[in-house]
């Protein structure tokens, strides 16, 4: 039984969003497993920091607040707040939510970066830069599109986003165009500075295979390695953002400061709580990244790089998950194959937890997840009310109506070795990042009890054997207790709510995985039971697949009319 408690330290980090747009599904994919992969560690007796934060610099940041007419610092501000409301009503429960621009991140990074020139890998030289003589100024990253100078794509300024997918360094990109006024840029030369990650490349071969995690995130990394490991410019022309040692008008590149977050953020809670944030970033420990699909480089090689350089502690295991569809739709903002979490879930009174349980069950973590409005109905309706809802349902309701209470019986060897099964696998799976084989086998136990106390009948013992009926109605109490148990690392809140209907007063989420072998008080008052998991009517899902088809069609017509004006011109 995994129930060992280790001396490491474990921090769990998801990757930053950007603090320049509204939550959709596509983030949660990330946020949730390692919120429930949190929670589950900590059922397991361990010691774990939970630690995130929104990405507040960039050109992203600063495209929008230009478009929006406000400051970069404004937005920022209004967009972590956002995030932190959304994750609080997700329950997904970090130790620590951050911001990249606060002055711990910038002293941090400051720091990092010394540390990187003294060592001597960080070096200077002149490039050419693509410059808007009209706009007065050069344009790094999403300030510019044009062709990408590996595989011809139209590709932006940072990444051949629509062809071969690869990072773009400033000054590669061909045919530059201005995103801000659609000038045709100019290229001028100006000094910037790089971090020698080619000379790291020994010691990635090395570290890389020994990487914990996901498969696709580790051997992703080690075939980029292999193939080219190129020097990574570390400074951008902006005002915003943190200013690179003695050089004013540079600052650092996001994705330097934005991984130091990690850092920051853990410094940040250490303070808070009387730690020392060396424990983790300094000695000994189990770093875990969860992120998306799209940041492994970042992750696996420029990130340990990094660290390696500076001095620090080395993540033990990055998590990549696969990315999100729309109605079996390749997720696109543009063009409507979006869920906004606030509006289009909460918005329509939908329960965070039915929507944790279907990423989390829906398909394996590094697969692509399909989310559909018919799949999301058959799953709450089948396997959360019809399975799992219904047993608890009856069990509770039989037990209050002819027993007001736990009857006085012995759980059997055979139930406390399906709940051992069952508790087993699911910890085994979720300590191997397989969230849905984790879920799977904490409804195989729901079924166990559905089949359990439908085969032995209770109904008709109470009125022949009331003896037995008691052996099976404390049976079945026990295998609800476990599951409650079990489910409260995907659906805290409404585990919260059943662990009150089963007579307890203490907090379910300090419940160890222990506590489901302790059988249940003989004579326990039970309060009177309600149904937890209601299933979702045809007709609001309906109204839901309404909606998204009205927004795609409203974003094609947009599209459409752009097409035609383009053409007139």
């Amino acid at each position: 039984m995994i129930f060992m408690t280790l001396l490491q330290p474990i921090l769990v980090t998801c990757g930053l969003p950007y603090a320049n747009g509204k939550c959709h599904i596509g983030h949660l994919r990330t946020y949730v497993p390692a919120d429930i992969f949190a929670r589950s560690l900590r059922k397991q007796g361990q010691e774990v920091v939970f630690v995130c934060g929104s990405d507040a610099h960039g050109t992203p940041v600063m495209v929008n607040a230009e478009e929006q007419g406000t400051t970069p610092e404004e937005l920022a501000k209004k967009y972590h707040a956002h995030f932190d409301e959304i994750f609080k009503k997700m329950d997904v429960e970090f130790d620590y939510f951050g911001s990249t621009d606060s002055q711990s991140n910038h002293n941090r990074t400051l720091s990092i970066v010394n540390a990187l020139i003294k060592s001597g890998y960080v070096y200077s030289m002149k490039i050419d830069l693509a410059y808007c003589p009209k706009c007065s100024r050069f344009l790094p990253d999403r300030y510019v599109e044009g062709i990408c100078p590996h595989c011809g794509s139209h590709a932006r300024g940072d990444e051949c986003d629509q062809g071969c997918g690869k990072h773009l360094e400033p000054g590669e990109i061909k045919n530059a165009v201005c995103n801000s006024c659609g000038t045709e840029a100019e290229y001028r030369s100006q000094e910037h500075f790089f971090f020698k990650l080619s000379s790291f490349k020994d010691f990635l071969l090395d570290y890389l295979p020994d990487l914990g995690g996901t498969t696709n995130a580790r051997n992703y990394a080690i075939k980029w390695v292999n193939n080219e490991l190129r020097d990574w410019c570390i400074t951008r022309n902006m005002e915003w953002g943190v200013s690179f040692p003695d050089h004013e008008d540079l600052v650092v590149y996001v994705w330097v400061d934005a991984p130091i977050g990690y850092i920051s953020f853990t410094e940040e809670w250490a303070k808070r709580e009387g730690k020392n944030w060396e424990d983790v970033w300094r000695s000994d420990s189990r770093i875990i990244h969860f992120i998306g699909l799209d940041i492994v480089y970042h992750h696996c090689i420029f990130w340990p790089a990094m660290l390696k350089g500076a001095g620090y502690t080395l993540p033990s295991s990055i998590v990549a998950s696969g990315m999100v569809k729309i109605e079996d739709r390749k997720f696109s903002k543009s063009r409507g194959y979006v869920l906004w979490v606030d509006e289009d879930y909460f918005g329509h009174g939908f329960h965070p937890d039915i929507l944790r349980y279907y990423l989390a069950s829906y398909t394996s973590h590094t697969k692509d997840l399909n989310f559909s409005w018919e799949m999301f109905q058959q799953k709450t309706n089948s396997e959360l009310a019809g399975s799992f809802g219904n047993f608890l349902y009856r069990t509770l309701s039989f037990a209050y109506k002819n027993f007001e209470g736990v009857p006085d019986a012995k759980v059997s060897s055979e139930t406390m070795n399906e709940i051992k099964r069952a508790i087993d696998a699911n910890t085994a799976s979720i300590n191997n990042y397989e969230f849905k084989q984790a879920a799977d086998h904490a409804m195989l136990l729901a079924d166990f009890g559905n089949t359990y106390f439908q085969s032995r009948e209770p109904w008709k013992l109470i009125k022949t054997d009331k003896n037995k009926c008691a052996e099976v109605l404390k049976n079945s109490l026990q295998i609800a207790k476990a599951l409650i148990i079990l489910f409260e690392p995907v659906m805290p809140g409404l585990m919260e709510t059943a662990w009150k209907q089963l007579g307890f007063t203490g907090n379910i989420h300090t419940v160890s995985y222990r506590e489901a072998f302790i059988e249940l008080e003989n004579g326990k008052k039970l309060p009177k039971p309600g149904i937890i998991i209601s299933k979702i009517e045809n007709s609001k899902i309906e109204e839901m697949e309404a909606l998204l088809t009205e927004r795609i069609g409203g974003t094609l017509e947009k599209e459409t009319e752009a097409q035609r004006a383009n053409e007139t011109v």
